[in-house]
């Protein structure tokens, strides 16, 4: 992995979420938020963890971004409206900021320069090793949680059918 492509897309990665952040139209956010995701996506690729990529691309750029365009399509964001916030609420933003601040830079004190992490097997975030953990040691969890999944879609779906009268 080249240095030099990981420091790039981190870049990448805080620019668009400095953009997500200072958007004034919230549909742009979401989009600079849908690129965000992106480059963290090409992170995990990058660190050889080949199902976390697809998961974030599928999971959060897919269903979960979708969701967020259709709530603010479906709300009605007027510029008539005032957005003024109170004193008290920008009170308690920048509270909240220096919070943040501190908690960073206490934890950066505490961070002490070591040796770089080095995995033991280049291959470890791959799929297949993955399946193999899943179905071998973890076979009795994986069996339940496909049961819960199972039981929870046959009740949304009997939840949602329309009962027909018999006439």
């Amino acid at each position: 992995m080249s240095i030099s492509l990981f420091y790039f897309v981190a870049f990448l990665s805080i620019f668009f979420a400095l953009l997500v952040i200072f958007a004034k139209n919230p549909v742009h956010s979401v989009l600079y938020l849908i690129v965000t995701f992106f480059t963290f996506t090409i992170h995990y690729i990058l660190l050889n963890a080949q199902f976390l990529a697809i998961v974030n691309f599928i999971v959060y750029m897919g269903a979960i971004m979708v969701l967020f365009l259709f709530v603010l399509m479906l709300l009605n964001l007027n510029e008539s409206q005032g957005t003024s916030k109170s004193a008290i609420v920008k009170m308690i933003g920048v509270i909240a900021g220096m919070c943040l601040v501190i908690t960073l830079v206490g934890s950066l004190k505490a961070l002490h320069v070591s040796d770089p992490l080095v995995l033991q097997t280049q291959d470890l975030g791959l799929v297949k090793n993955l399946g193999k953990v899943l179905f071998s040691k973890f076979l009795l969890p994986f069996e339940v949680s496909s049961l819960l999944l199972l039981s929870a879609m046959v009740g949304a779906v009997l939840l949602a059918k329309k009962d027909i009268k018999q006439a």
